[in-house]
């Protein structure tokens, strides 16, 4: 009889299953994340049906008209902070758009902070033009000319990081540092640079804003100017320049009632007014409502470090961005990487060489860094999160760098990615609820997986007896492996585990029964067919191992087929119920049929009553003595 092909190594595949088993549980034990006791670093991320979580209510807001969206927006909306919270579609978030305008957030874990998935996320690249103090130190009149532009530390806003485009090999890009900034960003105005104001300010100046202005924003715009008084309203709309009120002290009593008025209202005036005048400070315009400056093709003012910075046009969009993914750079600070379009290249291309040659000398003196070069400002939303000086054309990718985290650098590319929201969002409500099975349907579900698992041990020591504990062996490793992956998923993808994840499991395990019965029987029909029973198994195991992994197969492309197309806790399902399948192959490959060779060479496998081969090996002792075809299974 010739020998099986190939010779089996029993011992090499057991320690590779081994030290699968060593990664998995280091990474369980001491990957990130991973904190507490060890109690706690075991237990995995659990949803919403079984420990609770967070809620909170999102009120669309619209600063034009006041108007709800529209249902496509809504629903667009809710799509786009449905994939920004729930990326991988494991985490078993729930986004849920409620009446016509709010959109409800719900999230496993107690006092989860939500507020920042309710951002527009619009990024913006634009132009620095001109700079001025946004304290409102300069409010108030002094004796001498010693009011400069320079931005007071102790009024400045919090910095929202750095930020510098990711040069060419050709081209260099950097924040250089300045005298007046923190962290080298800010501008640093001098004694030349020092604004000075129109000459005397007229009632029918004309509005500071050239481009044509929605009737909403208008009509605000008016109530505002009621609010102010018309004295003050000329004196702001002729200012060309941010006011001096050192060398003008009168315009001081005028521009007052400017600081006086909320950030709703601030955000309805011309960008030049709400730069010029000196009574307008970061402090109003940084809590300005969310989308104040969403139109790309109007100038928009916005602080970064105390400073106010005029801003031109937008002339690059959030989306020019084709992708953008949070990386470690060379100092292993954490960055944004951003990869333009095609289209978008171009354009970022266009914007750096203008602003290297400061073209048409559109950038102020006070907006120009170290080196005399324009710089760019970053603007998420209504800040700058850094403003970079040119110091060269690019014409490949950037990086937006600060002082950023793996948390926070993966929450700005998950907004970039997935896109800015088409309605504006104000957070309205956040407030713990409870779960919503609870415990007693955790252990439910579990004593369910016990029973099931106990059934199919107590079935296979019966019918298959030593082959049993192969069975037995096998299914604690396949759970183990699958505890282990949970756990590591939760931490990394956020996968968390509900009662549909636990459902999917459980029937993975007659997935794995049927595999267990197919080799088997597929071993019993060799010894019938006259082999030994040694030469049995490794035949056996080329016979049955086509149908195992065919079987396997269609229960894994179902899965990942349900997982597609399916939502909510139908995708845990089909990803849990993936992930035990390709585990347990795993465990068939590296533990099941190298186990069966090992005691395949012991003097039990051949006892027909220790082994559970049943009347297999009998029936090969009386074909021994009488030839008959070996096709012939018995009844």
């Amino acid at each position: 009889m010739a020998p099986p092909q190939g010779q089996m190594r029993p011992g090499r595949q057991l320690a590779v299953l081994g030290f699968i088993f060593v990664v998995l549980y280091l990474l369980v034990f001491f990957s990130g994340g991973a904190s507490g006791g060890w109690k706690d670093r075991l237990e995995p991320r659990l949803g919403l049906d079984l420990i609770g979580g967070t809620r909170m209510t999102l009120e669309a807001t619209n600063t034009v008209d006041g108007k709800p969206p529209t249902a496509a927006n809504l629903e667009e909306a809710r799509q786009i902070i449905e994939s920004r919270v729930n990326a991988y579609g494991v985490a078993e978030a729930e986004v849920v758009t409620e009446g016509n305008r709010n959109i409800v957030i719900s999230l496993p874990g107690q006092n989860r902070n939500l507020t920042d998935v309710g951002e527009a996320a619009e990024l913006r690249f634009r132009k620095v033009l001109k700079a001025t103090d946004g304290s409102g130190a300069a409010a108030a009149p002094a004796p001498s000319p010693s009011a400069s532009a320079a931005p007071s530390g102790s009024a400045s806003p919090k910095p929202s990081g750095s930020a510098s485009p990711k040069p060419s090999a050709s081209a260099k890009v950097s924040a250089s540092p300045s005298a007046g900034g923190q962290g080298g960003m800010a501008p640093a105005p001098s004694a030349s640079a020092t604004p000075t104001p129109s000459a005397t300010p007229s009632a029918a100046a004309p509005s500071a804003s050239a481009e044509p202005v929605p009737q909403g924003i208008e009509q605000q715009r008016q109530a505002v100017q009621q609010k102010v008084g018309a004295a003050a309203w000329a004196a702001a709309s002729g200012l060309q320049a941010p006011a001096d009120l050192a060398a003008d002290p009168s315009l001081a009593d005028k521009l007052k009632p400017f600081g006086t008025l909320s950030p709703q209202e601030i955000a309805v005036l011309p960008p030049e007014m709400q730069f010029n005048v000196p009574t307008i400070t970061c402090a109003q315009l940084d809590k300005r409502p969310a989308g104040s400056i969403k139109d790309p093709k109007q100038k928009a003012v916005a602080c970064e470090s105390g400073a106010k910075n005029l801003l031109d046009v937008a002339k690059v969009e959030g989306t020019d961005v084709k992708n953008a993914s949070a990386q470690l750079d060379q100092t292993s600070a954490w960055v944004v990487s951003l990869n333009f379009t095609g289209n978008g290249q171009e354009k970022w291309t266009a914007l750096t060489r203008e602003s290297f040659n400061n073209e048409g000398q559109a950038c102020d003196q006070s907006a120009l860094g170290q080196d005399g070069k324009c710089r760019v400002a970053v603007v998420l939303d209504n800040r700058i999160v850094s403003s970079p000086e040119i110091q060269g054309v690019l014409t490949g990718d950037s990086q937006i760098t600060g002082s950023f985290d793996n948390k926070s650098a993966n929450q700005l590319a998950s907004q970039l990615r997935y896109g800015a929201l088409p309605v504006t969002f104000e957070p309205q409500e956040s407030q713990n609820v409870t779960a919503t099975l609870g415990d007693s349907h955790l252990k439910a579900g579990l004593l369910a997986a016990g029973i099931g698992m106990l059934l199919v041990i107590i079935y296979s020591f019966f019918y298959y007896r030593l082959l049993g504990s192969v069975i037995f062996l096998s299914l604690v490793l396949s759970a183990l492996l699958v505890f282990g992956a949970l756990v590591v998923l939760g931490r990394s993808i956020g996968f968390t585990l509900t009662l549909a994840g636990i459902a999917g499991m459980i029937v993975s395990l007659g997935v794995a029964a049927d595999s267990f019965v197919i080799y088997f029987e597929r071993l019993k029909d060799e010894i019938r067919e006259g082999r030994s029973p040694r030469s049995a198994v490794p035949r056996a195991w080329i016979r049955a191992r086509r149908t195992i992994i065919s079987a396997n197969a269609i229960t894994l492309m179902s899965a990942v087929v349900l997982y597609i197309v399916s939502v909510g806790a139908v995708k845990g399902f089909a990803f849990a119920l993936g992930l035990a399948t390709v585990l347990d192959l795993v465990v068939v490959f590296l533990f099941r049929h190298p186990i069966m060779t090992m005691f395949a060479r012991t003097r039990a496998f051949l006892s027909p009553r220790v082994s559970g081969l049943g009347r297999a090996l009998p029936a090969r002792s009386a074909e021994s003595g009488t030839a008959r075809n070996p096709r012939v299974k018995e009844a």
